[in-house]
């Protein structure tokens, strides 16, 4: 067994943690399944012999898929902060989530079909908030507020004013 990372994102599912980590591993790079758990005895949630957890890698970051059941669902309180290079990039990762059961929210945030929260955040969107152009920042920042998928052309178009 391989010594388990120090610190480790646990995601609670309600019975489709594997589908989920597999969906991850094949839309984004760095990202892979690890070990499936299967319980060695009926839990609340389950049956011995399901599948309890999860290991899976999104982006690098380890993570653990949870089997426990409808209890607790997940909300915009956790999200992951995809940084993309260009529109093509940012179009393929929001598609993907959208196209895959999931729905569009605001600021280039969407959910994916389980619940999870991502955010779709092209670098050039971080760019204009960070300009030192104060004025071009808050262009860009309200250009974005009407959006759902980012549109780097239309926040730098809104940067240059």
């Amino acid at each position: 067994m391989a010594t388990p990372a120090k610190n480790t994102v646990c995601l609670w599912f309600d019975g489709d943690a594997e589908d989920a980590a597999r969906f991850y591993a094949k839309t984004f790079p760095d990202s892979s399944v690890g070990a499936v758990h299967r319980a060695p005895g009926d839990f609340p949630s389950g049956k011995e012999g399901d599948v309890l957890t999860v290991e899976f890698t999104v982006m690098g970051i380890p993570c653990l898929g949870l089997n426990g059941g409808p209890a607790f669902k997940h909300n915009e309180a956790f999200s992951f902060q995809v940084a993309t290079v260009d529109q093509a990039e940012t179009d393929h990762y929001w598609n993907a989530i959208v196209g895959n059961g999931g729905q569009e929210s605001a600021c280039g945030w969407c959910k994916d079909k389980w619940g999870l929260s991502w955010q779709i955040t092209p670098i050039a969107l971080t760019k204009a908030f960070t300009d030192p152009d104060r004025a071009a920042a808050k262009r860009a920042f309200d250009a974005m507020m009407q959006m759902k998928k980012i549109d780097i052309a239309a926040i730098e178009a809104a940067q240059r004013g």
